[in-house]
C-alpha cells in the first residue's frame, strides 16, 4: 500500500508506559526507569503525550518528557473511587504547577460514555479543577457525547473529542473522510470553540467490526493519511495510542493493538515510503520453503502422473502456507491468557487433521488421476487348476441362530473345488437350541464337514480357532475363515485358491459383502458405508501390500499362520493383528475386491455401532501392539510404503474420528465463555482449517464414490450418514483403548429373532452433544450484531462439527420411524403418482375404453 509522508512527526499519543507484562488494572503500576525509556522510544515519533491518570507513578510523566522536548496532556482518571479520584487531580494539578510543558489536563476519560459520572456530577469536578489552575482544563469524551451535552462544552476551555471510526464500523477508506466531518460538525456545532481530536486510531489486528477490518497495513494507511490531512487543515489531534497493549483483552480481540509502536517498542510502520507488511517476506519465504518440503515426498510415488503431482503439491503448499501464516500470527499477536490455551489446545488438534487431510488429497488424487491398480486380483478362468491343495475351512460360531448358519453350511457344500474340509466350532454357547440343530446338520452334509462344540473357551474367538488348528487335518495347506453368516460364492476357492501358487503369498482377502441390505433404508445405508472401504480403501492399500485383514472371506496360508504364531487373543480383532504379524515377517497379500460371500448386516444401530466400536477398540490394542514395528528400526520385514500405509491408515481412521469430536466437545464447552464473558473465539487461522479439513472429506468422499463404489447418489448419500455416524463411537473406542486394558469381545447381532424388540434410543448422546453444537451455532450467529467474521466462522465450525452427531441421531430416529421402510416409500410414491392431473379419469374409464385407447 501507499500513503502520505509524515513529514515530522505526530503530533500527540497517548502514553501508557507500562512494560510488556505489566497490567495496570490490576494494580500494577510503572517506574522511572520505565517511563524514562518509553518517552525515549516515542520521542523520535511525536512532539506530545497524553497520559489517563496521574497516580500509580504516571504523575512523573511530565518532567521526564521535558527532557527529551516533549509536551504533555494530563490525565485524572475519574469513576466511583471518590479516594481516588481526589488523589488523581490533586497529582495532576500538581504535575501542571511544576512542569511548564504541560499544555492540558484531561479530567476523565469517557465518564459519562461508562456512566461513571453524570453530566452535571463531572462539570462540578471540572470547575473545580479549573480553580485551581491556569493550564487549559476539559475532559475526554468521544464525539457524540460532546454533540449532546452543549452544557459539557460550555464548562471546558476545549473540546477534547474522541473520534474512532472502527466501534462504528466504517470501513477503512472512508475512515479519514468521515473522521473530518465528524470534525467538521462540531465546528458548526460550536463556532469558536478550541476542538481538539483526542483520541483517533486504528488497530494493527484483532476481528473486524461490521465493516472496519483492523490489519498492519490497514492502520499504517490510515494513520500517515490522517495525519497528513490534518497537519494540512489545522487540526490538533492525538493518535491512541503509543504502544501496543498485550493487557487490554477487555477490549475485545482488538484491545491490544491500537498502537503505533508494537510491546517490545519497535515501529510498526514506517512515517513515509511505501508500506509493506512487516514479516511478508520472512512469511512467504517459511511457506514456499515448507510447501517445497512437503512437496518432495510426492515425487516418490511410484507411477505418478502430472495431473496427480499436482494436486498432491498444491494441497502440500497449502499445508506450508498455513504453518507459515500460523507462526506469523504467533510472532505478531498478544496470545496470552485464555487465549494462549485456546491457541495451543487448537494447534495440537489441528496438526493430525491436517496431516489426515493430506493423506484424503492423496488417495484423492491417486484414484482420480493415478494410473490404475496393478496388484488387485481379477475374477480367474474358469477352468479347474492343475493342483488342487486342501482348504481347510473354519466358521467359528457363538450363540448365533441355528438357520443363519445353516446357510452358511449349505453354500459351503456346493463349492466348486475338490478337495476342502469344514470346521464348525460353537464356542461358549451351552443352550442346546443353538448348537444340536447345526450338529445334525453337519452330519446330514456328509464326512468333509466337523462340527466342534467347546463350552467353555478362553480368549473369545481366538481361542476357538486356536483350537481348530489343532483339529485342521494335517494336509491342509491353506486356512480360509468365513464368519457364521456368510452364504459364499461356490467359486471361491476356485478362483482365488490358485494365487497360493506364488510361495511369498500368505494371505488372498475379499471383500465383505451383505444381503440383507433391502430390509431398511438404515440397512441400505450400512451397506453402502463398508461397501467404499473395500472397494476404495482396501484396494489403494493393496497397492502397497498393506491390506487391513479381516476375519471373513479370508485364505491363509497354513505355514504363514504357524509362522506367526497362530491366533492371538490379546486383542480383540485377532484377524487383523494375524494378518499383519504374518505381513511383518515378509509374507505378501493379495486382494480382490470381487465379491465371493454375503453376509448379514447388523440388526440395528445399537449393533452397528457396538460393532464399530470393537474395531476401533481392536485396532486401539493392535496400535499398542504392533507401532515399534512401524519404526524404520522396528526389526521387520516391512517395507518403508508399508510402514506409511499402516501407520497413516491409524491415524486417518482412529485419529481422525477422535480428534474431531474431541474438538467438537471442546468447541462446545467453549461456547457459555464466549456467549455469557464475551471471550474471544478462535482466530480465523483456527477454524478455517476445520471447514477446510470438512470440505476435503465431502469432496473425498463423494468423488472416491463415484469414481470406485457401484451406488446411487442416494446410496452415497446414506454412506455418509453412516460413516458419520459413528464418530463420536470409534471416539469413544479410542478413549477406552487408553483407558481400559481389556475389554469383552461384543459379539453383534445379526440375524436374531429379537430384532424387531422395542430399544431405548441408541444415540442420546451424539443427539445432546450434536443439539448442542447446532444451537451454538445459531445463537452465535443470531448474537453477532457486527458481524464479526471470526464469529460466523466459529458458528460454521461448529455447525459442521454438529453434523456426525446429528447424523447418529437421525438414524436413531429413523430406525423406529415408518419411513425407515421401503413399504411406506412405495406407499407414498402410489398415492402421489394417484394424484396426479388426470389420472383419476384414466382410473375411471370403462375396461374396454381403456384397452381401446
Amino acid at each position: 500500500m501507499s500513503a502520505p509522508a509524515v513529514p515530522d512527526r505526530f503530533a500527540s499519543m497517548s502514553f501508557a508506559p507500562y512494560g510488556r507484562d505489566a497490567n495496570p488494572d490490576k494494580g500494577q503500576g510503572t517506574t522511572e526507569a520505565q517511563i524514562r525509556a518509553d518517552i525515549d522510544a516515542v520521542a523520535p515519533y511525536t512532539k506530545a503525550v497524553r497520559t489517563y491518570a496521574s497516580t500509580g507513578g504516571l504523575d512523573m510523566v511530565p518532567r521526564l518528557a521535558a527532557e527529551d522536548g516533549l509536551k504533555a496532556t494530563v490525565g485524572a482518571w475519574i469513576d466511583k473511587d471518590e479516594k481516588r479520584n481526589e488523589a488523581e487531580i490533586a497529582n495532576a494539578l500538581d504535575a501542571a504547577r511544576k512542569n511548564s510543558n504541560v499544555t492540558g489536563i484531561v479530567v476523565g476519560n469517557e465518564s459519562i460514555l461508562r456512566a461513571e459520572k453524570t453530566p452535571e456530577e463531572l462539570i462540578a469536578i471540572i470547575r473545580k479543577v479549573k480553580s485551581q489552575t491556569n493550564v487549559p482544563v476539559t475532559t475526554g469524551e468521544t464525539w457524540d457525547v460532546w454533540m449532546d451535552h452543549p452544557e459539557l462544552v460550555s464548562a471546558v476551555d476545549y473540546i477534547a473529542a474522541h473520534i474512532l471510526p472502527y466501534w462504528e464500523g466504517v470501513p477503512a477508506n472512508q475512515v479519514v473522510d468521515r473522521s473530518i466531518n465528524i470534525y467538521e460538525r462540531l465546528r458548526a456545532a460550536y463556532p469558536g470553540k478550541r476542538i481538539v481530536i483526542a483520541e483517533f486510531g486504528w488497530p494493527s489486528g484483532g476481528y473486524n467490526r461490521d465493516g472496519a477490518v483492523p490489519g498492519e497495513l490497514e492502520q499504517a494507511q490510515i494513520i500517515r493519511d490522517f495525519a497528513a490531512r490534518a497537519d494540512a487543515l489545522g487540526i490538533e489531534y492525538n493518535l491512541i495510542e503509543a504502544f501496543d497493549a498485550p493487557w487490554k483483552s477487555f477490549e475485545g480481540s482488538v484491545g491490544q493493538y491500537w498502537g503505533i509502536l508494537d510491546a517490545n517498542r519497535a515501529p510498526k510502520f514506517p512515517l513515509s515510503g511505501p508500506l509493506v507488511a512487516s514479516n511478508y517476506t520472512e512469511t512467504a519465504a517459511i511457506a514456499l520453503l515448507l510447501g517445497i518440503a512437503f512437496s518432495i515426498p510426492v515425487f516418490r510415488i511410484g507411477r505418478l502422473t502430472f495431473t496427480q503431482a499436482a494436486v498432491m503439491s498444491g494441497a502440500a503448499a497449502l499445508v506450508g502456507a498455513w504453518i507459515a501464516t500460523v507462526t506469523d500470527y504467533w510472532l505478531t499477536h498478544y496470545v496470552v491468557g485464555g487465549n494462549k490455551v485456546t491457541f495451543v489446545a487448537s494447534i495440537v488438534l489441528l496438526v493430525p487433521l491436517v496431516v489426515i487431510m493430506l493423506y484424503r488429497v492423496e488417495e484423492l488424487a491417486t484414484i482420480a488421476f493415478g494410473k490404475t491398480p496393478q496388484r488387485l486380483l481379477r475374477n480367474a478362468s474358469a477352468a479347474m487348476p492343475t493342483r488342487t491343495p486342501k482348504v481347510s475351512i473354519h466358521i467359528p460360531a457363538y450363540k448365533e441362530p441355528p438357520e443363519m448358519l445353516k446357510q452358511t453350511l449349505d453354500s459351503v457344500a456346493r463349492l466348486n473345488w475338490p478337495n476342502f474340509e469344514c470346521l464348525v466350532i460353537i464356542n461358549n454357547t451351552p443352550d442346546p437350541a443353538f448348537w444340536e440343530p447345526i450338529e445334525a446338520h453337519c452330519r446330514e452334509l456328509g464326512d468333509r464337514f466337523k462340527f466342534l462344540n467347546l463350552p467353555k473357551v478362553e480368549g473369545f474367538k481366538a481361542g476357538a480357532l486356536r483350537i481348530a488348528m489343532q483339529k485342521t487335518a494335517p494336509d491342509a495347506e491353506i486356512i480360509g475363515v468365513i464368519d457364521a453368516d456368510y452364504v459364499v460364492d461356490p467359486n471361491w476357492l476356485r478362483d482365488l485358491v490358485p494365487t497360493f501358487e506364488d510361495p511369498t503369498v500368505g494371505i488372498v482377502q475379499a471383500p465383505q459383502e451383505h444381503r440383507d441390505g433391502d430390509r431398511s433404508l438404515m440397512h441400505e445405508a450400512m451397506n453402502a458405508e463398508y461397501a467404499g472401504f473395500f472397494d476404495i480403501g482396501m484396494v489403494q492399500r493393496n497397492e502397497h501390500d498393506a491390506i487391513v485383514v479381516h476375519g471373513t472371506m479370508c485364505l491363509i496360508r497354513r505355514a504363514a499362520m504357524v509362522e506367526a504364531g497362530d491366533w492371538s487373543s490379546d486383542t480383540i480383532c485377532e484377524d487383523t493383528d494375524l494378518g499383519l504379524s504374518i505381513v511383518e515377517r515378509g509374507w505378501k497379500s493379495q486382494y480382490t475386491n470381487t465379491r465371493y460371500g454375503w453376509g448379514l448386516l447388523p440388526d440395528d444401530f445399537a449393533s452397528f455401532k457396538k460393532q464399530r466400536h470393537r474395531w476401533a477398540y481392536g485396532g486401539m490394542q493392535i496400535v499398542k501392539k504392533h507401532w515399534r514395528n512401524m519404526l524404520p528400526n522396528g526389526g521387520t520385514r516391512l517395507s518403508s510404503a508399508q510402514r506409511r500405509e499402516f501407520s497413516i491408515g491409524w491415524v486417518s481412521w482412529l485419529g481422525s474420528e477422535s480428534i474431531g469430536a474431541l474438538a467438537a466437545v471442546l468447541s462446545l464447552a467453549w461456547v457459555p465463555f464466549v456467549l455469557g464473558l464475551g471471550i474471544a473465539v478462535p482466530a480465523r487461522i483456527l477454524t478455517v482449517p476445520i471447514v477446510f479439513c470438512f470440505g476435503i472429506y465431502v469432496l473425498h468422499f463423494c468423488a472416491l464414490y463415484r469414481l470406485r463404489v457401484a451406488t446411487t447418489p442416494l446410496r452415497m448419500l446414506g454412506a455418509a450418514i453412516a460413516a458419520m455416524a459413528v464418530q463420536f463411537t470409534v471416539a469413544k473406542a479410542v478413549y477406552d483403548g487408553f483407558r481400559y486394558k481389556d475389554l469383552a469381545f461384543a459379539r453383534t447381532a445379526k440375524g436374531s429373532w429379537l430384532a424387531n424388540a422395542a430399544r431405548a434410543f441408541p444415540a442420546l448422546p451424539e443427539a445432546v452433544i450434536g443439539g448442542g453444537l447446532l444451537l451454538s451455532a445459531i445463537a452465535l450467529r443470531m448474537t453477532n450484531w457486527h458481524a464479526v467474521v471470526e464469529i460466523n466462522l466459529f458458528a460454521l465450525a461448529l455447525a459442521v462439527q454438529s453434523l456426525p452427531f446429528l447424523a447418529a441421531a437421525f438414524i436413531g430416529w429413523l430406525e423406529g420411524s415408518p419411513l425407515n421402510l421401503f413399504a411406506t416409500w412405495r406407499a407414498m410414491g402410489a398415492r402421489a403418482q394417484a394424484l396426479l392431473p388426470g389420472r383419476a379419469i384414466r382410473d375411471s374409464q370403462p375396461v374396454t375404453e381403456k384397452a381401446r385407447s
